[in-house]
C-alpha cells in the first residue's frame, strides 16, 4: 500500500473524456482560495457545466469493509468477487475490491444483482447520489478508511478500478473526481503512513539481523503492484542479492524495466530451496495463490529454512500447520498488528481535518455548480 510513489492531485491522464472533471477540479483544489479571478472561473465554466450534468445523475452504491466484519472474512469475500470486475465494468458498474473492502457503484438498475448474489449473507451499506459517492470515494482515496491509515496503495487500486469503466459514463466522471479530491486532501493534510508495508518489512529485517549480522538473500514472492513497490523501495539494500519468485518470468522482465538500475534475479517457484539459506529473508507479496501454488511454495520454503517469512497477503498463504516449523509473520500476527496500531494511533487525530478538507472541496464545487 505505500511503496509506490504518491500521485499529485492533478496527475490525471490526458484523456479528453476526463478533461472536464480535471479542469473543474483544478479550480476547486487551488487551495480553495476565494480570490480566484473571474477569468479563471470563466475558462472553467464549460468544465463545470459538464461536471454539473454528471453530479445530477442518479447514481447508487453498495459497500462493505473491514469495519463491518472481520478483516479475514472481508479478504475472503474480496478475493471471491474480484474476478468479476471486468465483466461488471461492461455493464456500467465500478467495482472496487481491496483486501479490506468490496464496493460497487453505478446506476441502480446495474446494481440490482450484486446485493442479491455477491453480497448475500453479509450486512452492507447503501449509498445514493453522486455527491455522496464522490465523498465516499474521496475518503477511500485519502486512505481514511484503510486498515493502515495513510497508506497510498488504495488510491492506485481505485484508479485501476476506474480505468475499467467506460469513460463516457457518469460513474467514471464522478469517481475520477472523488479520486483526485481524496489524493489532494491526503497530500494537503500530510496524512501519510509512517509504517507502510516496505517500512514494516524493513523494521522486521532489522530485528531479525542485529549486531551487524549480514543478511544473505532477499526473496520477494509475487510481481504485482505490491511486489514491484517493494523492489523499487530499496528494501533489499542490506542483502547480498534480491530474487523475485514468479510463475511468469517473461512478463516480469517487462514490468521490471523501470528498475533496470537494480540487480534483481528471477526464479520460478519450483526452484526455491535448492539448499538451506538460514540468513535469507522471504516476503510473500501476492494474493494469487491456489492450492497447487501453495504446495509448491510450502515445500520450497521448508527446504530453504529462511530466517523469517513475512506474508503481506490478506489471506495467509501458509496454514498454521504448514508454517509451524517456520518463523512466519502474517498480517494477523501480533508483531505485524503492532506496527499498524502505532501508525493508526499517530494518524487518527488528523482524521477530522482530513474529512473537513474533503467537505470544503465538495462545498466549493457545489457552489460553482449551482452558480
Amino acid at each position: 500500500m505505500s511503496a509506490a510513489s504518491d500521485h499529485k492531485a492533478h496527475s490525471t491522464r490526458a484523456n479528453p473524456n476526463t478533461q472536464g472533471v480535471g479542469a473543474g477540479l483544478r479550480l476547486a483544489l487551488c487551495r480553495r482560495r476565494t480570490s480566484h479571478s473571474r477569468a479563471l472561473i470563466a475558462n472553467c465554466r464549460l468544465s463545470f457545466n459538464e461536471l454539473r450534468k454528471e453530479m445530477m445523475t442518479a447514481l447508487h452504491g453498495v459497500y462493505i469493509d473491514h469495519q463491518m466484519t472481520t478483516p479475514f472474512a472481508m479478504a475472503q469475500l474480496s478475493a471471491k468477487i474480484k474476478p468479476f470486475a471486468t465483466d461488471l465494468a461492461r455493464t456500467g458498474v465500478l467495482l472496487l475490491t481491496t483486501c479490506v473492502r468490496v464496493e460497487a457503484y453505478g446506476e441502480e438498475s446495474s446494481l440490482r444483482s450484486i446485493d442479491r448474489t455477491m453480497l448475500s449473507g453479509f450486512s452492507y451499506e447503501r449509498i445514493e447520489g453522486a455527491v455522496a459517492i464522490a465523498r465516499r470515494l474521496a475518503q477511500i482515496a485519502s486512505s481514511a478508511h484503510s486498515q493502515i491509515l495513510g497508506e497510498s496503495y488504495v488510491s492506485h487500486q481505485l484508479a485501476n478500478s476506474i480505468e475499467l469503466v467506460d469513460p463516457n459514463l457518469p460513474i467514471f466522471q464522478v469517481a475520477r473526481f472523488g479520486l483526485d479530491m481524496g489524493r489532494a486532501a491526503r497530500e494537503r493534510q500530510k496524512f501519510i503512513a509512517s509504517f507502510n508495508y516496505d517500512q514494516i518489512v524493513r523494521d522486521i529485517i532489522a530485528h531479525r539481523f542485529q549486531n551487524g549480522e549480514p543478511p544473505d538473500r532477499l526473496y520477494i514472492i509475487g510481481a504485482g503492484m505490491l511486489g514491484r513497490g517493494l523492489i523499487g523501495s530499496g528494501v533489499g539494500e542490506r542483502f547480498r542479492s534480491t530474487t523475485v519468485v514468479t510463475r511468469n518470468p517473461k512478463t516480469l522482465r517487462k514490468r521490471l524495466r523501470p528498475y533496470a538500475d537494480l540487480e534483481v534475479t528471477l526464479m520460478r517457484p519450483e526452484e526455491i530451496g535448492q539448499e538451506p539459506e538460514p540468513r535469507s529473508f522471504v516476503v510473500i507479496a501476492t494474493a494469487e495463490v491456489n492450492q497447487e501454488y501453495e504446495a509448491i511454495l510450502r515445500k520450497g520454503l521448508l527446504r530453504l529454512e529462511p530466517r523469517t517469512i513475512v506474508d503481506l497477503s490478506s489471506i495467509p498463504t501458509l496454514s498454521d500447520a504448514s508454517a509451524k516449523n517456520l518463523n512466519y509473520v502474517s498480517m494477523y500476527s501480533k508483531e505485524f498488528l503492532r506496527f499498524i496500531e502505532d501508525n493508526n494511533r499517530d494518524l487518527a487525530p488528523k482524521l477530522p481535518l482530513l474529512f473537513s478538507d474533503i467537505e470544503a472541496t465538495l462545498r466549493t464545487v457545489q457552489i460553482h455548480l449551482s452558480a
